[in-house]
């Protein structure tokens, strides 16, 4: 708990006043300066999280440029604090604007007569190595070093040797040569030769590079057979082929003929290390005999250690391509099936072995296969996966061991990839995990039932009867409050929330309230009440909202837990719409959006600047009006019956040529009411374009609201408004999708009933009846009897990314106007630095940054002259790549119209799909744009009715030429 605290404290730079960029500068430039040691460290030392918190070339180039003055005056211990700092702040190098200057401070020192300075120099070198790449003074510095003769000074050289051929080809190639005489030289010492070896490994520029660099690592394989030099020379040959790629398939054979022939344990471990390494990067370069033999030599080694390694390997293969390959045979191979069987007799010898990480690899690959090769024929195959994953859940349910739970942990993870490209299997396997919560250990019980909540969701196994179990197992956890029985609490909950999504009886909820009253603290209950929320059982979820009220220490907390109170008892409402039953379908929904409003404006009391929850109020804005839309629909649809068309009617129909005409105004109310649906669901497509940061199963959730207003609006216009034509084939390939949730699932079967109910009434009956508006008031209510599910984004946010975004040139004051002349262009420089949370590119990445600059006259001067006038308003858009987190670009803006010009510049990303998010954010500066002082000189002139003076003749007829 202390170690929690001192880390939020010192995230939150407490005891730090908050400064500006400059002036943080300054109070560090004051240390540096100091005559004391400790304070000048100290200074240097705090550079980084300067860095961080203002992290723009500005200031950047600034304190670089400081730290070199402290590293070219300063004693070697300051020397090495800066190159710490350096290497901390890499990413931030090539933020460095005067980098000839920087060098030249920095490199003074490889002069000095102190070897450890040269070296500490030659460290820092190689750390700026990715911004001065090509300095032939560098690099000069660094091939008289490898000469010296202090051992510091040499591993210093080694060090900016290898960052140097790792962003320099041209040092590469020099270098080489000199590596490898060194390499074979007699006078090198055994560990320096064992240093220099890994500088090969950036040999990849180019192929004949390469393949110098593999030759000589050839013959050092076997010019020096001990132990230490094979291990270091395998390990950069793998290296440089993964890097250099074309050599990957030779590599794989080398390293295969050292796991089978060679004797030694510690080179047979590196083989295995280095293999799974290219089985990550290249599965695809694997051959069927690379893999063939991989498993003959797991089948014959007597080592466990070993064969754990190797299985290791072809898991990572199983589950990539190559198990395809390994299984498909060309035609006429008689070989196949015995080779085939090679890998499934392994995996099946493995499934219950004594090891339990051996039998972890064994199902993991039984289980890959049966996953990949769905066209086969392997029931014996997948019957084997099913019970050597009971036989390992019975195995390590029982034990509370670190590596037993991560044993578990692969099994679970097996299960739930086994049912769901089997769902044949499920029942099974559902049964074998209930069977054994009874008698598992807590830390077991806790995955398994994250496992059957991820199968349930899939599919749905988890029947009534097993409801039973899981409720003996809940009273059976007793009083204790360890944490381990919290977590139990909030897991054995979600799987009963998932198998009785329906609705959950009284004696469920009496026994869960009871449970949490007597052993569980409010944390526990909120956590509970959240997977109430997702799951769509809302009325327990209120009741749990409802208690935790008066429990919490802030007013933000209350407001929040009083808004998910409201919105939960909203939905409950909804729970009790009733078919053929509009009247009271419009008091559900009345009241359900009084509810709603209490809770939005709860949920307004409860956002901070730091944490203005926009996401949660944008979605309950939308779900109120949504709901409103729909009471306003069954409203339209009513007043038919109530407000029957005017006498007058036909003969305005038949005068306008439009049929529609025939029923009064409900033909206009229609139409206002399907524009309401298709603007709700461009809003909600909006709201899905800002949420960059939210899980797929949210995104969903979003999807499929937007969906329903889209099915609601085809619905008005197919039976009302057009229904000649409008088409439905669009809509129905939806079906064949694969579902992920219960929610999805019922969403999805209401779409296609309704669907198949608007299709069967098109066209008939026109052009308006008592059965299309039945048809749309029951879409209505089938739509909204499904619970809506809060899901994970609304409460969680488990991956951050926003953009901070700088301009120059900018206004001391954000109100006030950046002076330009209107025969001038205005060069715009936008910076950005992207700032992620805890779990960077979690759900998605940042692949580029698109920024649009827009102006807008604001107000023209008083003037009334004429001017031409070529672009009143400026509109561009450029994409750019974030390097390290950090992208800048330019602008050329014209202001040929005198006023006050306002600039807005908007950031949206784009990620590694390609799919735009409008994440912001949305900057705004004023121009003033100014006349010329010549041309206003002219129309001064004549305006007045004075000819030219004679100097101005002049220049005009000069200005001719």
């Amino acid at each position: 708990m202390a170690a929690s605290a001192k880390s939020f404290l010192a995230d939150a730079g407490y005891g730090e006043q908050e400064l500006d960029a400059n002036s943080a500068l300054m109070e560090l430039d004051k240390g540096l300066r100091s005559g004391k040691l400790g304070e000048q460290c100290e200074a240097v030392v705090r550079f980084p999280r300067l860095f961080q918190k203002y992290p723009f070339p500005i200031l950047i180039n600034s304190a670089f440029l400081k730290l070199a003055d402290v590293f070219r005056v300063g004693n070697n211990f300051l020397r090495l604090c800066v190159l710490k700092v350096t290497q901390q702040s890499e990413k931030h190098l090539e933020k460095i604007l005067n980098v000839d200057e920087f060098v030249k401070r920095v490199f003074s020192v490889i002069h000095s007569n102190d070897p450890v300075a040269r070296a500490i120099t030659l460290r820092m070198l190689g750390s700026m190595a990715s911004i001065i790449p090509e300095r032939k003074n560098a690099h000069h510095s660094i091939r008289q070093s490898l000469d010296s003769h202090d051992n510091v000074e040499v591993e210093a050289a080694i060090f900016a040797a290898a960052n140097f051929s790792a962003q320099s080809k041209d040092f590469a190639v020099g270098i080489c040569n000199k590596i490898s005489e060194m390499i074979q030289g007699l006078a090198t010492p055994v560990d320096l030769k064992l240093k220099l070896i890994p500088i090969l490994q950036h040999m990849h520029h180019d192929a004949s590079l390469a393949s110098s660099s593999r030759q000589l690592l050839q013959q050092l394989v076997t010019s020096y057979p001990s132990t230490k030099m094979v291990i270091v020379t395998l390990h950069t040959f793998t290296l440089l082929a993964a890097s250099s790629l074309v050599d990957i398939p030779k590599q794989i054979q080398l390293l295969l003929q050292y796991l089978k022939n060679d004797p030694r344990k510690a080179v047979k471990r590196l083989a295995i290390q280095d293999l799974k390494l290219l089985a990550n990067k290249t599965p695809h370069t694997w051959s069927r005999e690379n893999i063939q033999a991989l498993c003959e030599s797991a089948l014959h080694t007597p080592y466990d250690s070993l064969k754990l390694g190797m299985l290791s390997v072809l898991s990572t293969l199983s589950g990539t391509i190559a198990i395809k390959q390994y299984f498909s045979s060309a035609p006429g191979t008689a070989a196949t099936t015995a080779r085939s069987l090679d890998l499934v007799k392994l995996a099946q010898e493995c499934c219950y072995h004594n090891n339990r990480g051996i039998a972890a690899h064994g199902v993991r690959i039984l289980t890959n296969i049966s996953a990949s090769c769905q066209e086969k024929d392997l029931l014996p195959l997948e019957q084997d996966a099913v019970f050597g994953l009971e036989a390992l859940l019975v195995l390590c349910s029982q034990d509370d061991s670190p590596g037993a739970q991560a044993t578990l942990k692969i099994t679970l993870t097996c299960m739930v990839k086994l049912v769901k490209c089997r769902p044949h299997l499920s029942q099974s396997v559902v049964e074998s995990l209930l069977t054994q919560l009874h008698s598992a250990q807590d830390a077991a019980r806790i995955l398994m039932c994250h496992c059957l909540a991820a199968i349930a969701m899939q599919l749905p196994v988890l029947a009534d009867g097993m409801l039973g179990d899981l409720m003996d197992l809940y009273k059976l956890i007793g009083r204790s409050t360890t944490d381990k029985k919290q977590e139990l609490l909030v897991s054995l909950a979600t799987v009963i929330f998932v198998s009785s999504q329906k609705a959950l009886s009284s004696e469920i909820k009496t026994v869960i309230k009871q449970q949490l009253e007597n052993a569980s603290n409010g944390w526990t209950a909120y956590r509970i009440a959240r997977q109430a929320s997702r799951m769509g059982n809302h009325d327990m979820a209120r009741e749990l909202y409802q208690s935790l009220l008066t429990q919490v220490a802030s007013e933000h907390f209350y407001f929040w837990l009083n808004s998910l109170k409201e919105f939960s008892h909203a939905e409950q409402c909804l729970a009790g719409l009733q078919e053929d039953n509009y009247s009271s379908a419009l008091s559900c929904i009345a009241e359900a959006l009084k509810s709603y409003h209490k809770g939005i404006a709860s949920l307004t009391a409860a956002s901070t600047p730091l944490n203005p929850l926009s996401f949660q109020c944008g979605f309950v804005k939308l779900r109120i009006d949504l709901l409103q839309a729909f009471s306003q629909l069954i409203c339209t649809c009513n007043s038919l019956k109530t407000s029957p068309p005017p006498a007058i009617a036909t003969t305005i129909a038949m005068t306008s040529g439009n049929d529609l005409q025939r029923c009064g105004r409900i033909s206009n109310q229609m139409k206002h009411s399907m524009e309401e649906f298709r603007n709700l669901a461009t809003r909600y497509g909006d709201l899905y374009q800002s949420s960059f940061d939210a899980d797929s199963a949210t995104l969903r959730n979003v999807e499929l609201q937007q969906q329903s207003c889209l099915l609601i609006s085809h619905a008005i216009e197919a039976l009302i408004l057009d229904p000649e034509s409008v088409s439905f084939q669009e809509y129905n390939s939806n079906g064949t999708a694969q579902v992920e949730s219960e929610y999805e699932r019922r969403m999805m079967s209401v779409f296609n009933h309704v669907l198949e109910e608007v299709e069967s009434l098109n066209r008939k009956y026109a052009p308006v009846s008592y059965l299309h508006t039945a048809c749309l008031c029951d879409a209505v209510i089938a739509l909204l009897k499904v619970p809506l599910s809060f899901q994970r984004y609304f409460f969680q946010k488990l991956q951050s990314t926003s953009i901070k975004l700088a301009l120059s040139p900018s206004p001391r004051n954000p109100a006030e106007p950046i002076a330009v002349q209107n025969n001038q262009q205005l060069a715009l420089k936008v910076e950005g630095v992207v700032q992620h949370g805890s779990k960077p590119g979690l759900f998605r990445k940042i692949q580029s940054v698109c920024l649009n600059v827009s102006s807008v006259l604001q107000s023209k001067s008083g003037q009334d002259y004429k001017i031409p006038i070529d672009n009143m308003t400026n509109e561009m858009e450029q994409r750019v790549e974030p390097h390290n987190d950090y992208f800048s670009t330019q602008f050329l803006l014209n202001f040929v119209v005198l006023g006050t010009h306002n600039i807005t510049v908007e950031s949206s990303v784009i990620d590694s799909n390609g799919i735009v998010w409008k994440t912001g954010p949305k900057t705004t500066i004023f121009v003033k744009s100014l006349e010329d002082p010549y041309s206003q000189q002219v129309r001064l002139q004549q305006q007045q009715g004075q000819p030219p003076s004679q100097q101005q003749q002049q220049r005009t007829a000069y200005s001719r030429f």
